[in-house]
């Protein structure tokens, strides 16, 4: 037991308003490697853990107006130069019909992006972590109010982190020790 690593510490809190309270107070004390678990989304959270706006909105915004481009350009192309067609006396490039497809091409690779965005901001997919491990995550999916702080955080410290955990109201406090997998990842 005494060669197994600390992953981190996971304590739980009474209730949500705890918890943003105990978020509040890790973030003021420098705490950077911490995350919070509810079983329902808390307002505010983010705020009180101190997260930055996620930048794929930008991102998204920006694949959305390429995507859009390439929808015009793709009809285009294929009316005035692949394919030129007169029909009913239309001009070849005839762009009030081209809403609907430059659209759908803009709403398609929009989507993707954000799918692919958040997957990969999330660091997912992720199949194990060693919070699994412990006996009183489960909770979270029902009426636990979690906070875990990881091992490689630069406060850290074992009793020091355990001892202000306890004193911002911490109930249980569980020390998560690392396994093989979580090693490598």
């Amino acid at each position: 037991m005494a060669d197994k690593k600390v992953f981190g510490i996971l304590a739980e809190f009474d209730n949500p308003a705890d918890l943003l309270q105990a978020a509040e107070k890790l973030r003021d004390s420098q705490f950077q490697q911490f995350d919070c678990h509810s079983p329902f989304p808390i307002h505010g959270m983010d705020r009180a853990m101190g997260e930055k706006r996620s930048p794929l909105g930008w991102i998204v915004a920006v694949v959305a107006f390429i995507g859009l481009g390439a929808g015009f350009a793709l009809e285009w192309w294929t009316s005035t130069i692949d394919y030129p067609l007169v029909i009913s006396g239309k001009p070849f490039f005839s762009y009030q019909a081209y809403g609907p497809v430059a659209f759908a091409v803009m709403v398609l690779s929009s989507a993707f992006t954000a799918l692919i965005g958040m997957m990969l901001f999330n660091k997912l997919p992720r199949f194990h972590h060693p919070l699994f491990y412990s006996k009183n995550i489960s909770k979270v999916s029902d009426d636990g109010f979690f906070v875990s702080i990881a091992a490689d955080d630069p406060q850290f410290h074992l009793e020091k982190t355990k001892t202000f955990l306890e004193s911002i109201g911490a109930g249980k406090i569980e020390i998560i020790e690392a396994n093989d997998e979580s090693k490598k990842s």
